[in-house]
Order: structure tokens, then sequence, then C-alpha cells
């Protein structure tokens, strides 16, 4: 009979967040997979827990995937904990529940802190309706590209941020997003947590005149404007957009003239193209 995965949250900053179950779980436990083994004893032994230790993190879950999923084939059971919050959000911990499910091994989750929930409910902003979007890339026409898609997302939005980062990141979001509230959340449950609510203008200046250390969590307003209204034409190619412009109503060198607005065509060549094609249908 295989073992059980069960699915530990660890606190992310206050070690009394702590749950009690969590703490039985890991002193029941076969094995425990910690995303840092370094950081995790130091846990373990501030509540007496001692139970083998593993590595599972980013940079070994190919290869440790398979060992942990073999152990509990094998019937052990094992505790996933993460450095700090609920296992699997934003963290390789989403791989090993994968292929747990995929070989029918029961899986636990137990609930606890996770910061982006707590940031959520703090910021002041909605939250009936919300979209977590984690860590965004660190190249900035990746990360740039990433906002474009969020620009008119109505939903509140939840974004996790480091400390060098996140002048740059505030930046783009202004320039994409436009200057909407914001919850800049630093530090959560920590000694010098920190909550800063303002709109991201405010926030830019507020964090150029001072030192940025800490983990963020961004809760940034949603999309408040009227959407832009997207046309039915992106998916054709610039001959058959001339065409239906022209059985919609316009006139060949009106919708010629759109086209190439559009598309950023030559003018003269492209008539030329066109016209072409269109003796050749009619």
């Amino acid at each position: 009979m295989s073992g059980k995965l069960y699915i530990c949250p660890t606190p992310i900053g206050n070690l009394e967040d702590m749950t009690y179950r969590t703490i039985r779980i890991l002193n029941e436990v076969d094995l425990i997979a910690a995303e840092d083994t370094r950081h995790s004893i130091k846990l373990l032994n501030h509540f007496e827990i001692s139970k083998p230790l593993t590595s599972y993190h980013e940079h070994n879950k190919d290869s440790k995937g398979g060992y942990l999923i073999n152990k509990l084939l094998e019937g052990e059971n094992i505790a996933l904990i993460s450095d700090a919050g609920m296992p699997g959000i934003s963290d390789p911990g989403e791989d090993i529940i994968k292929q747990a499910i995929e070989h029918n091994i029961d899986i636990e989750v137990l609930p606890g802190a996770t910061a982006s929930i707590t940031a959520l409910v703090g910021s002041g902003l909605e939250t009936a309706k919300f979209a977590f979007e984690g860590f965004l890339d660190r190249d900035k026409k990746v990360r740039r590209n990433q906002l474009e898609e969020l620009k008119e997302e109505r939903r509140t939005i939840i974004f996790y941020e480091s400390p060098h980062r996140l002048k740059d990141t505030l930046k783009d979001m202004l320039k994409v997003l436009g200057n909407r509230r914001i919850a800049v959340n630093r530090e959560i449950t920590k000694k010098y947590q920190e909550i800063i609510r303002e709109d991201i203008e405010t926030v830019i200046n507020i964090f150029n005149e001072k030192e940025v250390k800490g983990e963020f969590v961004l809760i940034v307003e949603g999309f408040k404007g009227e959407k832009t209204v997207q046309n039915s034409y992106e998916d054709l190619t610039e001959r058959e957009y001339v065409i239906t412009l022209m059985e919609n109503g316009m006139d060949k060198k009106d919708a010629i003239k759109t086209v190439c607005k559009d598309r950023k065509l030559k003018r003269m060549l492209f008539n030329k193209q066109v016209t072409r094609f269109i003796k050749c249908i009619i």
C-alpha cells in the first residue's frame, strides 16, 4: 500500500503561526522533503522535530521527484515543506504533487500560512475576485508583455517580488497599467512588517528615497476603465482583411488605407498586390 504525501505550510515570518496539526504530522511522517534543508532544520529544531530530512528544490526536482515517488509507493509517508508558506505556490512543490496524482498516491493538504491571501485581506482593495500572478519575469521585455496581458484585468492582482527588482517592476506597472491603487506588503508577519497603501507613482517616489529590503507582495487594483473593443480581423491575412471590409460596405481605397494603417504596411506596394488579388476573384 502506498504512503501519503502531506503538504505542510510553514510560517512566513512568525513562528507562532505554525499550526498544531503541522507539528503533529511532521513528527509522524517517515521523511520530510524541504526546499532548503539548512533553513528548515532551524524550524524543525525549534519545534523539537527529529525526522530524516532531504532536499527537494527547483534545481533537483527532476531527479529527486522520482526518488520521493518511489519512497511513497514503497509505503512511506512524506511531508513536503517550503522555506515559508504553502508548498506548491510559486515553488517546485507543484511538480511533486502532479507526480503523486499520476501515481494515484494520496495527498493531504494542511491549511496554514500563505503570503498572498494575508496580503490581499489587508490591502483594502477588492477581495471578492482576484488573480494570482506570482513572480513576473526577470527580463524587462517579457515582464512588460506579461503586464500588457493584464492591462484590462478587472480583478485585483497579486504579485510576488524580490527587493532587487521591485523598483523596475513598479516602473513597468506604472507605464503599462497606469497609476492605479496598490498595497505594497513587505516582510509579512515579521518584526519589521510594513504595508504601504498608495498609488503606484507615490510608491515609486517612496522607494526612491529609501533602501529596498525584504520580500514583497504587491496587491494591485483591477482595471476600472472601458475595455478595448476587439475586432474580428486579427486572424485574417491582409488580403482577407481588405475583402471583409469591402463586403461590409467600405470602398476599395478606404479598405486598403485602413488595413495599411492597422498592419503598418507600405500602401503603394500593398495596393498593387491586393488589386491583382481582387481582380482574380471577381
